[in-house]
């Protein structure tokens, strides 16, 4: 798991390419006038999902796992706590899905803070848990780029 300020994006694009297309979509792109939806940047190898939401407790969130994407997450506004935790040994409640590529755990996580104008990218071994209120709801417009594996 990576976790930086959008400024700081160029120190990331040499992990891969797909990374690299992702931080540029993000860093080229006014998501201020771009509506929730889905984006083709380069077909089913690079897409983002634009979306806003409500902020939820942790009690109604969960920790998943992607294993044919990495998601490079952007809070364009708003902000909101997402739990981490290395996967190693924890099995899945809810087994993968092919379709929507994720799996669905419980166990233990620390919580980063994504506030606007910060990323995280989260690699298949990075279980995270996005969406969770800081101290109370509020509406976040986020940019999930994936980039296929």
């Amino acid at each position: 798991m990576i976790i930086d300020l959008l400024n700081n994006a160029d120190m990331y694009k040499s992990i891969s390419l797909g990374i690299q297309v992702a931080l540029e979509y993000i860093t080229t792109t006014d998501f201020s006038k771009t509506e929730p939806g889905r984006y083709k940047i380069d077909g089913e190898n690079i897409f983002a999902l634009v979306s806003e939401y409500q902020t939820k407790a942790e009690s109604k969130a969960k920790l998943e796992a992607h294993k044919k994407y990495i998601d490079v997450q952007f809070a364009a506004s708003g902000s909101e706590k997402i739990g981490y935790s290395p996967l190693t040994t924890q099995n899945p409640f809810q087994p993968y899905d092919e379709v929507n590529d994720y799996s669905l755990y419980e166990g233990e996580k620390s919580f980063i803070k994504l506030a606007a104008g910060m990323f995280a990218i989260f690699f298949p071994e990075d279980l995270h848990m996005p969406g969770i209120s800081i101290d109370e709801p509020n509406t976040v417009k986020k940019v999930v780029v994936k980039v296929r594996v």
